[in-house]
């Protein structure tokens, strides 16, 4: 059974939005023979970006999975989206994924959102290789990329490729082969055929010293890390390729060196090669250490080995809506599922039983006996379980690290154009939010409408068109406004004793409560005082009322972060101690705590990155500067400029129709999220916020 496990490997194709990401996945279909043609997405026809709001915009919005065969090995696949506004997508891709391959703009380089996904990468100690993409495109710069993965990412980037070109008089330079750095094989590719068949070409007598010079790059970079190499290299005698390529999947698959490949995948360019690599550099399950877990009794790890027989260990990473039952999608890490079996969901601590299990090709799903540890399937039938949820024996729990989720930036308001699809309505923002758990959604306690909540313009706009398409509900929404926060500004205390009659008796519940501000604390954290009086039996219903009431801050009614709130004391009486009493005075002593200590506004803010010509800079930096945006850098790179910084979200709507303008449709941006920052008081009037 290792072998099988040995032969699978589980990988995202990740990268900033237009590096190519998607058409590489289209070519990998093709050249594993999954699919007997390749989609484009300027068609609108692929087979990954199967969504009608994907192909209609030429975006990919959802993380795709398939899977394809290759060298007798079944690669599970998941493209994933590479605007911002969905990097939830890639995040929870990232968590259950033993392997990545990065796609880098050989023109453009790095990007902002190459950042985004790296740093997910980092954090999920996920291995992975480098696909400098477009490398026919004018512009293009392979080792200046390189260069620029190290710099800006801190990657440590080898090539262990070198693309070559021939001189066309009418068109330049043309990209006419690539050679392995390695075996020092070099290939071209015929462009409408699958890669299986690349001709063997040569090495340039003009390219052979620079060659030379990369692939002693390479020997020593493995050399570092590996004893035999070392003594090889530093003899200067040959090292065999078997050995090489060795130490190259143990320093991949340790993250000591990062191997970048080149190609251009619109063309089929080098394609081929990616998929030899991924079978040979990026790990299969077996090559990763055992899945941790903590038992939710007493909180000890456990490990799990990936073995078909070992208790089942799973964790749900994504729900998908369609029109035939829910998916939920699982990476199984230990176990077996299969269909008509139970599953016990920790959490919910519920029993959810399984109807089917499918491996998924896009939109498709091809039926399963079983499922075992080491794939990534799709599940029919749960009911309750939700994106982050670990699926165990109930007799063998663990719950597994789940997602983090980053919170909402936009809101508006939403509402039916009938007042007979209320229902309607309701139910279809409930099933999105259920989906997406980066889409929240609320009431506005005024006016009785919908409040939709998302990470961004393009996020809203997609969740509006899915209701209206999908759940055919016509709808009508508001304008954009930012999801504010609030934040305290020094320490102080508050304290309320309820004492009264309810129902009949006396009721009696004080509680004492000191707040801090504190920027470790991403919301609040609820914390004990030592000796504290308050009753063991009311203390969950005293932490639980402050943090219900920290949604609602006491400026401007947004949500609490940055605080540290401590119980510090209270009274008791046994007589008369009750819930509602503690709830209740939990929730006064921090509003008066608040009330002393003054809070400050945050709004989000943006990392900005804009890509231009030169001759169209001065405009956009003016536009920038009028925005109010902190530049920080204007990069120089030929005609080319990338202008970065910071800048309030507040001031960026409608960004893209300006630029648009500026730069006469030739400039492109991006927009991170890059935390939060106090709103001065003095523009608190003009956004049409005013002190309660």
């Amino acid at each position: 059974m290792a072998n099988d496990l040995e032969r699978i490997r589980n990988l995202g194709i990740v990268a900033h939005i237009d590096a190519g990401k998607t058409t590489v996945s289209e070519h990998l279909l093709f050249d594993t023979g999954v699919q007997h043609r390749f989609g484009n997405v300027d068609d609108g026809d692929t087979t990954l970006d199967w969504m009608e709001e994907e192909r209609e915009r030429g975006i990919t919005i959802t993380a795709a999975a398939t899977s394809v065969p290759w060298r007798g090995h079944r690669l599970n696949v998941i493209d994933t989206p590479g605007h911002v506004d969905f990097t939830v997508e890639v995040e929870r891709s990232m968590r259950v994924l033993d392997g990545a391959v990065l796609v880098v703009d050989g023109v453009m380089g790095v990007q902002a959102q190459t950042e985004t996904v790296w740093r997910q990468m980092v954090r999920h100690r996920v291995p992975a290789l480098v696909f400098v993409n477009k490398l026919d495109r004018p512009g293009h710069d392979h080792l200046r990329v390189v260069e620029g993965i190290r710099r800006r990412l801190g990657a440590p980037a080898v090539p262990i490729q070198y693309p070559l070109y021939r001189s066309d008089g009418a068109t330049g330079a043309v990209l006419a082969g690539l050679v392995d750095l390695l075996t020092l094989q070099t290939w071209t590719f015929e462009p409408d055929s699958p890669a299986a068949s690349p001709r063997e070409l040569p090495i340039p007598a003009d390219a052979a010293d620079e060659i030379g010079v990369l692939r002693a790059e390479l020997l020593e970079a493995l050399a570092s890390d590996d004893d035999e190499l070392l003594e090889l290299v530093t003899e200067g005698r040959e090292v065999p390729v078997p050995t090489a390529l060795a130490a190259l999947r143990r320093c991949t698959i340790a993250r000591s060196i990062v191997p970048v490949l080149c190609g251009a995948a619109l063309r089929n360019f080098g394609i081929h090669p990616l998929l030899d690599a991924i079978v040979d550099l990026l790990p299969s399950p077996v090559d990763l250490p055992p899945v941790q877990g903590r038992r939710p009794d007493d909180e000890s790890i456990v490990e799990r080995p990936p073995r078909p027989d070992a208790p089942l260990s799973a964790l749900a990473f994504k729900l998908q809506l369609t029109p035939h039952g829910d998916l939920t999608f699982v990476r199984i890490y230990s176990g077996t599922i299969e269909p008509g079996t139970g599953v016990y969901n920790v959490r919910q601590r519920r029993h959810e039983r399984v109807a089917r299990v499918l491996r998924i090709h896009a939109q498709h799903g091809q039926a399963l006996e079983r499922a075992v540890a080491g794939d990534i399937v799709a599940l029919v039938g749960l009911k309750v379980t939700a994106t982050g949820d670990t699926l165990c024996t109930k007799d063998e729990p663990l719950v597994l690290e789940s997602l983090t989720v980053p919170d909402p930036v936009l809101t508006l308001w939403i509402e039916p154009k009938s007042t007979a699809d209320r229902d309607r309505l309701q139910t279809a923002l409930q099933r999105l939010a259920h989906e997406d758990p980066s889409f929240h959604v609320g009431v506005d306690e005024d006016t009785g409408r919908w409040l939709a909540s998302g990470m961004g313009e393009l996020h809203l706009e997609v969740i509006r068109h899915r209701i209206e398409h999908e759940f055919h509900v016509p709808v009508s929404v508001g304008e954009p406004r930012v999801s504010y926060r609030e934040a305290v500004r020094a320490a102080a205390t508050g304290k309320y004793r309820v004492e009264r009659s309810l129902g009949g008796r006396e009721v009696f519940g004080e509680v004492v409560v000191a707040v801090a501000p504190d920027d470790a604390v991403e919301h609040v954290a609820v914390e004990w005082g030592d000796g504290c009086p308050i009753p063991a039996a009311f203390r969950a219903t005293v932490a639980e009322a402050l943090v219900i009431e920290s949604q609602a801050g006491p400026r401007f009614g947004y949500p609490l972060v940055r605080a540290r709130i401590r119980v510090v004391g209270g009274a008791s009486d046994k007589q008369r101690d009750n819930e509602a009493a503690f709830s209740e005075a939990s929730a006064k002593a921090l509003r008066e705590a608040l009330a002393s200590s003054g809070v400050d506004l945050l709004e989000p803010w943006m990392r900005i990155e804009v890509q231009t010509r030169a001759e169209h800079a001065s405009a956009i930096l003016s536009d920038l500067n009028a925005r109010r945006a902190e530049v920080e850098d204007v990069a120089i790179d030929g005609e080319q400029r990338t202008i970065t910084g910071g800048v309030a979200l507040s001031r960026m709507f409608g960004y893209a129709s300006s630029i648009r303008s500026l730069s006469q449709g030739s400039a492109a941006f991006s927009l991170t999220p890059a935390g939060f920052r106090r709103v001065p008081d003095g523009e608190l009037a003009e956004r049409g916020l005013v002190w309660e």
